[in-house]
C-alpha cells in the first residue's frame, strides 16, 4: 500500500508549508512540480526559450511574495487558476519588454505602437492561454505519474512500457529490440498502464488543481 505522504504533497499541506519561506525542501518540490507547466505555456504563447525561463523565474518569485495572502477556498477559485493568473501577468511582461526593445531600435511615427508579433499572438488573458494551460496541466500530471511509477516497477518492464506506450513503438519492434517475446510486451503494457492510471487519479487530487 502506498503511503500518501510519499505522493506529491497534498493541497493544504503544501500550501501551508510554502508559507514558510525558509522551507527550502517544500519550495523545491513546488518548483519541480509546476515549472514545466509555466515554461511550456509561455513557449506556446509565442515566447522564446530565454523569455519563457524568465517567466518561470518571475512567476515563482510572485508565488513566494504572495503565498502568505493566498487562502485555499475551492468555492472562490482554484490554486491552478491562481497560478495561471500569475503566469499570464509574467507572459504579458515579457511581451511588453520585447515591445520596448523593438521600439527603441526601430521607432516608427504614425503607426500602431504594437509590433506585428504582438498583433499576431493571442491575448494572454483570452481563452487561448487557458486552453494551453489545461493541456500542459494534464501533460504535467501524466509525466509526474510516469516518474512515480518508474520508481516502483522493474526497470526492464518500464523500458518496455516506455518504448511501446510512450514512444509508440510497435510490439514487434520492442520485442526485437529488447530480445523479449510479445507476451512480455503485452503484460508490461497492461500492468504499468494500470499503475499509471491509478497514479494519475491520485495526482489529480494531490496537485493543487482544485
Amino acid at each position: 500500500m502506498i503511503d500518501e505522504n510519499e505522493l506529491i504533497p497534498t493541497r493544504l499541506t503544501l500550501l501551508s508549508r510554502l508559507k514558510d519561506w525558509n522551507d527550502h525542501k517544500s519550495w523545491q518540490e513546488f518548483f519541480d512540480t509546476y515549472w514545466r507547466c509555466i515554461y511550456r505555456a509561455a513557449v506556446k504563447m509565442g515566447l522564446t526559450h530565454e523569455e519563457a525561463q524568465d517567466v518561470v523565474q518571475a512567476t515563482v518569485i510572485n508565488v513566494v511574495k504572495n503565498i502568505t495572502q493566498f487562502t485555499y477556498d475551492p468555492q472562490k477559485g482554484s490554486f491552478k487558476g491562481w497560478l495561471l493568473t500569475l503566469t499570464r501577468w509574467r507572459i504579458m511582461d515579457q511581451f511588453r519588454m520585447r515591445q520596448k526593445g523593438i521600439n527603441k531600435e526601430t521607432p516608427q511615427v504614425g503607426t500602431d505602437p504594437r509590433t506585428d508579433t504582438i498583433e499576431r499572438i493571442a491575448d494572454p488573458s483570452a481563452d487561448a492561454l487557458e486552453e494551453i494551460w489545461d493541456q500542459e496541466w494534464r501533460q504535467n500530471i501524466f509525466e509526474l505519474a510516469l516518474q512515480k511509477v518508474m520508481q516502483r516497477v522493474d526497470p526492464k518492464n518500464y523500458q518496455i512500457f516506455d518504448l511501446h506506450v510512450v514512444r509508440k513503438w510497435s510490439m514487434a519492434k520492442v520485442a526485437n529490440a529488447l530480445k523479449v517475446n510479445r507476451a512480455s510486451v503485452y503484460l508490461a503494457k497492461h500492468r504499468i498502464s494500470k499503475l499509471v492510471r491509478s497514479e494519475i487519479k491520485s495526482l489529480e487530487t494531490q496537485i493543487l488543481d482544485k
